[in-house]
C-alpha cells in the first residue's frame, strides 16, 4: 500500500492556522480518504491519499 501526495503545506503556518487539515477536510467532504502526515525532512505537512500498488 502506497500513498499519493495531493498537496504540501509549510510547517511554518501562523499559530492557530491549520491549512493542511482544512484542505484534507475539504477532500474528505468530496469523498477522498485524505490524511495529513508530517514530512520531517522537508518540514512540511503533506495531504495524502492511499494508493493501491499493482502486483
Amino acid at each position: 500500500m502506497g500513498a499519493k501526495v495531493l498537496e504540501r503545506f509549510s510547517a511554518g503556518a501562523p499559530r492557530g492556522s491549520w491549512p493542511a487539515e482544512e484542505y484534507a477536510a475539504r477532500c474528505r467532504a468530496e469523498g477522498e480518504p485524505a490524511t495529513v502526515v508530517m514530512d520531517l525532512k522537508s518540514d512540511a505537512f503533506l495531504v495524502v491519499v492511499p494508493t493501491r500498488d499493482e502486483d
